[in-house]
């Protein structure tokens, strides 16, 4: 197994100081991929709450005084291309412990928010200079980098709000409500992905774990977290899900660069992108093998909840398979 560096920032790193050397971790039969597939379809669940999340989306931000900012706001939040894969994954861990789905759509929406904020922030040319998100040109390149940083803005604090007015208080108690706000805010602050941002920019080679965690796997960690304080979960079980999150998290990012490295010619791959992942630093056999071990670590986070609430936990599992597999397009499916 690798080893593991803690900082102090955060109890829940586990980042590798050296190329991970992979080790097959067993995965028990009663959370076996053909038991799910079997039974259960994440394509369809997951493009049902699409649906469900677009609309609530467009009715919590309507284009008021000034348009301008709303307009930027909507143009990034409502991106045909956003899969939506953080609120899901909030409304699945909440429904995992048998709460109502409508208990977590404000904080599902919230999370929608505060991600498109931090892609609008970390397209900008001061940042990483990205031309295009989500299937469209960013933020900046329409609004103009003023409007951009201002939608960023405007979007973080509207996640809080809508998530304070709009949560059903019979669904919800304030102390787990406030417990919510407090693990998003923790998520995107000087400890979360602000500080991924941070190194992302000014780190060298060695800091990819810490780029990799926080810039991908803190979201991943914050939603399934956020599922489960909305349902009322044991603090095990939030811990669980925890590193199941992050863990997902970063195995989506890790198969993102292999995807793009595979189809990169031989001169971008030696020009671009050069220290931010771990394919250009380990090469794609090991950041495979990475990828191999991070999905049977987020899988062995499920195995108790499987034979607790059974098929509740499929579409967890099924999250872990998406991550690693790609084997549909969720965007496609709303089509």
């Amino acid at each position: 197994m690798p080893s593991f560096a803690v900082l102090p920032s955060s109890p829940h790193l586990w980042l590798p100081r050296k190329p991970p050397k992979f080790i097959q971790l067993p995965v028990r039969a009663s959370s076996s991929s053909s038991v799910i597939s079997t039974s259960f379809d994440l394509k369809s669940y997951w493009s049902s709450l699409m649906c469900q999340i677009n609309h609530k989306l467009d009715e919590a931000i309507p284009v008021n005084f000034p348009p301008q900012i709303y307009e930027a706001m909507r143009y990034s939040v409502l991106a045909k291309d956003a899969k939506r894969s953080a609120p899901v994954m909030c409304i699945a861990t909440c429904e995992l412990f048998g709460a109502h789905r409508s208990a977590a759509f404000p904080t599902a929406c919230a999370l929608e928010m505060v991600h498109a904020a931090s892609l609008i922030h970390d397209d900008l040319p001061c940042m990483d200079d990205s031309p295009s998100r989500r299937g469209q040109p960013s933020n900046h390149t329409v609004h103009g980098v003023d409007m951009a940083i201002l939608a960023g803005d405007a979007l973080f604090p509207l996640g809080f709000h809508h998530i304070v007015s709009n949560t059903p208080s019979h669904l919800v108690p304030e102390p787990q409500l406030l417990r919510v706000i407090a693990e998003i805010a923790r998520s995107v602050g000087s400890t979360g992905m602000a500080a991924g941002q941070f190194l992302d920019l000014e780190g060298g080679p060695s800091e990819v774990g810490f780029i990799q965690e926080k810039k991908y796997g803190e979201m991943g960690e914050c939603s399934a977290a956020c599922g489960a304080l909305i349902a009322g979960a044991e603090d095990i079980d939030i811990e669980k899900l925890r590193r199941y999150g992050r863990a997902v998290g970063v195995l989506y990012a890790i198969v993102n660069d292999i995807l793009r490295a595979k189809s990169k010619s031989k001169k971008e791959s030696e020009t671009k992108n050069r220290g931010k992942s771990y394919v250009e630093i380990y090469g794609i056999d090991k950041a495979v093998e990475f990828a191999e071990e991070l999905k049977a670590k987020a899988r062995a986070e499920l195995d108790g909840f499987h034979h607790k609430y059974q098929e509740r936990v499929f579409p967890l599992y099924g999250f872990v398979d998406y991550a690693m597999e790609r084997n549909f397009s969720v965007v496609d499916a709303m089509a």
